[in-house]
């Protein structure tokens, strides 16, 4: 489209107020009906955004709530409407906040709310600096009553029964014979 001033003024011409508005309504109206061309007064708002509402129809749309997403709506003028941020079970937060209910790894292993943990498959832990392909695994026969393992409050290394001596100064006096250290 060319813009087609209505009105020529040269230098000591007088300008009559409907010839200069004539102007300004040609202005206006190839501003607001070229391809690309966009008024700046659209927007109004930190977060507006501009929408096609009809073929070569653009119209603001209205910054949302803080919290809200843009979601496709096909019943809105624009096409679109901010709704409420749609909270998402398959997804952990990413920081802070808190689970309710039981988060499942795989079909075998789940975290209960109550601070539990039930999985027919054992625990696989792997070393947090350095990935060399080996692993711990934590394993629980099933317990036929309540069961409490308490791990100190304290640094240091936990032993294993091979690391039970099996002699005691020479002797075969030891902790599990339930003999006292001389």
């Amino acid at each position: 489209m060319t813009l087609s001033i209505p009105n020529d003024f040269v230098s000591g011409t007088t300008i009559v107020a409907g010839d200069m508005n004539a102007n300004f309504t040609a202005v206006e109206t190839y501003v607001n009906t070229s391809p690309g061309m966009v008024e700046r007064d659209l927007v109004n708002s930190k977060g507006d955004i501009l929408v096609a509402s009809a073929n070569d129809v653009v119209t603001r749309q209205a910054v949302g709530a803080n919290g809200q997403v843009l979601s496709a709506d096909s019943t809105a003028t624009t096409g679109l409407a901010w709704i409420a941020a749609p909270a998402d079970a398959t997804k952990m937060p990413l920081a802070g906040g808190t689970f309710t209910g039981s988060v499942t790894f795989d079909a075998t292993n789940t975290f209960e709310a109550a601070n539990t943990y039930e999985g027919a498959s054992p625990i696989l832990l792997t070393g947090a600096t350095v990935v060399n392909g080996y692993e711990i695994t934590l394993t629980v026969t099933d317990p036929t009553a309540d069961r409490v393992i308490t791990i100190p409050n304290a640094t240091g290394t936990m032993a294993l029964v091979s690391d039970i001596p099996a002699t005691v100064n020479g002797t075969a006096d030891n902790i599990i014979s339930n003999q006292v250290f001389s």
